[in-house]
């Protein structure tokens, strides 16, 4: 596999791993385990790539990642990780308050 691929792989992980993190973090947030993981992943994915065209440190230069031909990098790992985990946190967050907001619990 190709390293931005892999590179993709990594932050939807990590982001999907943040959105379940916050939504046990914030109990305000009500999603499902499947619509946290879910928006979690692609804010990850899309956030970690937005960061990593703004940041290029995080992705260890020009198309290359964590995995090259020439070896598995930890630090560039780590800012994926961290990229792709805390946007998609932050996704999910976002989700879930507005979730809240156009559908708010009926009170009796």
């Amino acid at each position: 596999m190709s390293g931005p691929i892999i590179t993709l792989i990594i932050q939807a992980i990590a982001g999907a791993i943040g959105g379940n993190a916050i939504s046990g973090i914030a109990k305000n947030i009500d999603l499902g385990p499947l619509t946290k993981t879910i928006a979690g992943a692609i804010g990850g994915g899309l956030g970690g790539q937005i960061l990593e065209a703004l940041i290029p440190a995080l992705g260890g230069g020009a198309a290359s990642g964590a995995v090259t031909g020439s070896g598995f990098d930890i630090a560039v790992f780590a800012g994926q990780l961290a990229g792709g985990g805390v946007t998609g946190a932050i996704v999910t967050f976002v989700v879930g308050l507005v979730k809240n907001a156009l559908f708010k619990p009926k009170t009796s």
